[in-house]
Order: structure tokens, then C-alpha cells, then sequence
């Protein structure tokens, strides 16, 4: 027999007392182990919660930046309308504005430069010739055939009526 087989039949055949021993001593390096990996588990399913968070405010944000960008867009369209020159003109027109004469200037001495004169309201602007004018006289406009547009039932006895 060799020495392990002598040692293992002395102490009583089957060698369960030393067993015993190191399964206790292995005990906490596997709780330890265990301990190590809910751990471990426990934090990765805190970190994923976290990301999960993360993207739901994000995805939030993203819509709300298209909605502001949206809004800013309008807004954006709206003050290009109102600033167009026809756009000012009108609305100038509408308060009662009219358009300055020439410029004049007053130097850092208080020279005057340039003839002050008071801006005088524009006549009235003549509507576009869009169309030629059309004559009201009943001469001049042909009028449609009633007869030859529309039938109209004649008598049975008159002699239009094709008997």
C-alpha cells in the first residue's frame, strides 16, 4: 500500500473525519463566493435600472427638443412674414405712417445739414389693371340664345313641332 492508502486506513477506514474538516474549512470561501456574486448581480441590475432611467429621460428630451425646435421654426416664419417689406409697408400704412422725404442731419458742431420739410402723405395707389373693363351696355354684350340653349316644349299645333 502506499503512504496516502496507510494514512487513510489508520484513521478508521473511510477517512470522513478529515473530510468533514476541509469541507469547513472550504465553507466560508464559498459563501464568501456566493456573497460576491449576488452582489455582483445586484449591482448589474441596479446599473441597468439607472440606464433604463437614463434613456426615458433622454427619449423624453428628444421629443421635447422637436417640439421647442418646431415651435421655434413657426415662430421663426412668423417674424419673416411680418418683417417682409410689403408686410411693413402695409402695416406702416394701416397706423397712419407715410414715407420721409430726404434726410437731414444734425453735426456734432449742431450744423444742419440737408432742408427739413414735412413728409406729406403719397396718393393713393391705383389698383392694377388685372382685367379689361367691362362694358355694361346690353349692345355690346352678346346675349345667349335662350331659345337655342334650352329646348323648350312647343304646342302640339304649331308647325315647329315637326308633324
Amino acid at each position: 500500500m502506499t503512504k496516502r492508502g496507510l494514512l487513510r486506513g489508520a484513521g478508521g477506514g473511510t477517512g470522513t473525519g478529515q473530510g468533514t474538516a476541509g469541507q469547513a474549512a472550504r465553507m466560508p470561501f464559498v459563501l464568501l463566493v456566493v456573497a460576491l456574486l449576488g452582489g455582483g448581480l445586484i449591482s448589474l441590475l441596479l446599473l441597468n435600472s439607472a440606464l433604463n432611467q437614463g434613456s426615458f429621460q433622454l427619449s423624453k428630451l428628444k421629443k421635447e427638443t422637436t417640439v421647442l425646435r418646431d415651435e421655434q421654426q413657426e415662430l421663426q416664419r412668423d417674424v419673416d412674414g411680418y418683417s417682409a417689406p410689403d408686410a411693413l409697408q402695409r402695416r406702416a400704412h394701416e397706423l397712419g405712417l407715410v414715407p420721409g422725404g430726404s434726410p437731414v442731419f444734425i453735426g456734432p458742431d449742431g450744423k444742419v445739414a440737408g432742408t427739413p420739410a414735412a413728409a406729406e402723405a403719397p396718393p393713393p395707389p391705383s389698383p392694377p389693371p388685372s382685367a379689361p373693363p367691362v362694358s355694361q351696355s346690353p349692345a355690346a354684350s352678346p346675349a345667349p340664345p335662350a331659345a337655342a340653349a334650352s329646348p323648350t316644349p312647343s304646342p302640339a299645333g304649331s308647325p315647329s313641332s315637326g308633324r
